[in-house]
């Protein structure tokens, strides 16, 4: 049910809180060697966010513009279907606003993700591979909201704030930073989750550099972009859920890349050991799929993606467990050396 929305003052004033705990991350140039070349790689540190992941500013900005179209009134029930992430930031900006907060979640992702939820004031209703995983806990949401007009779905899925959440902040700061560095990007990589990430910085920049390579990135093990279903399973949590969601257009992307999941889990291993940068395992596939990218373009060419999140998440996972090496696995090659920090670049947001 859709209610009048609250002004654009109203919503500025409910929401200025956020401002600098949510987006204006620092920007790594991560420096190292492979195969004989001096390599950097740029990635956006979204751990900085303020539960820890990029997920935040698709949160904040479903929820911003939720209140100023009416389609959520204070006081209701916030309703989410995710892997962890984003349940953790609808959890906390959710509970900062005065919402109850109800998550569905997959009862297999790391404990962490769900001990987080909770910690927050928010409900977690864990869903079974056999309540069919990831797609029946979006049933679940529908099945409730249809039941209580006091529900809001966020819908991150197909929500198209999702993108221009990205489109509106990520792609701009990163698009800023590098320009502050004297260099502009050829190509961005990012994982697909719910796609937001890829599709809304893709547009960012190719309204700047209309050739600039933009490219979603899957599990090789689990390649749902690729075939267009659920395959297989993999370990990069928060990535290749069961489906593509709704608003990745494929066909406005390049290229899918794809890399495996024990190559991550080592990617980010070295980045926490070897520069102590902790982060998730998905942050390993990124880099990954950024080195993919430069060596087609040549080992010069300014590729950027995002650290999505912390490695708070995933104490529990493989990735605090040996991995073995296996063939063509990438980070064996990579040498890292060190790490610069350009500080984050604040957009000022309307209400």
């Amino acid at each position: 049910m859709t209610h009048a929305g609250l002004s654009g003052h109203a919503v500025h004033e409910r929401f200025k809180r956020f401002s600098h705990l949510i987006g204006s991350t620092p920007l790594l140039a991560i420096h190292f060697f492979f195969r004989g070349s001096h390599r950097t790689i740029y990635a956006k540190a979204e751990g900085h966010n303020m539960t820890g992941s990029i997920k935040d500013r698709m949160a904040l900005h479903i929820l911003r513009t939720a209140y100023l179209n009416g389609s959520i009134k204070p006081g209701d029930r916030i309703v989410e279907a995710t892997s962890g992430n984003t349940g953790i930031a609808f959890a906390a900006i959710g509970r900062a606003l005065g919402h109850p907060v109800t998550i569905y979640m997959p009862d297999w992702m790391s404990q962490e993700r769900a001990l987080l939820i909770q910690s927050l004031g928010a409900e977690i209703v864990p869903v079974s591979r056999d309540q069919g995983g990831f797609l029946g806990s979006i049933r679940m949401t529908e099945h409730l909201a249809r039941r209580d007009h006091n529900v809001f779905l966020p819908s991150q899925f197909s929500n198209a704030a999702n993108v221009a959440a990205h489109e509106e902040t990520t792609g701009p700061e990163l698009w800023l930073q590098l320009e502050s560095l004297g260099v502009k990007p050829d190509a961005f990589v990012a994982g697909v989750g719910t796609g937001g990430t890829v599709m809304g910085v893709g547009r960012c920049f190719r309204r700047k550099n209309p050739k600039a390579r933009i490219h979603p990135l899957e599990p090789a093990e689990s390649p749902t972009l690729s075939t267009g279903h659920k395959v297989g399973h993999h370990r990069i949590q928060g990535i290749s859920d069961e489906f593509v969601p709704a608003i990745v257009k494929l066909d406005q992307l390049d290229a899918v890349l794809k890399a495996h999941d024990g190559d991550s889990i080592l990617m980010a291993q070295k980045l926490a050991a070897g520069l102590g940068l902790g982060v998730g395992i998905s942050s390993g596939a990124n880099l990954l799929g950024a080195l993919m990218v430069q060596n087609e373009l040549g080992p010069g060419a300014v590729v950027a993606t995002v650290f999505s999140d912390d490695n708070k998440k995933y104490l529990s996972t493989d990735l605090l467990r040996e991995e073995p090496v296996m063939p063509g696995y990438l980070s064996p090659e990579v040498e890292l050396s060190d790490f610069t920090a350009c500080s984050g670049v604040y957009l000022h947001k309307q209400g």
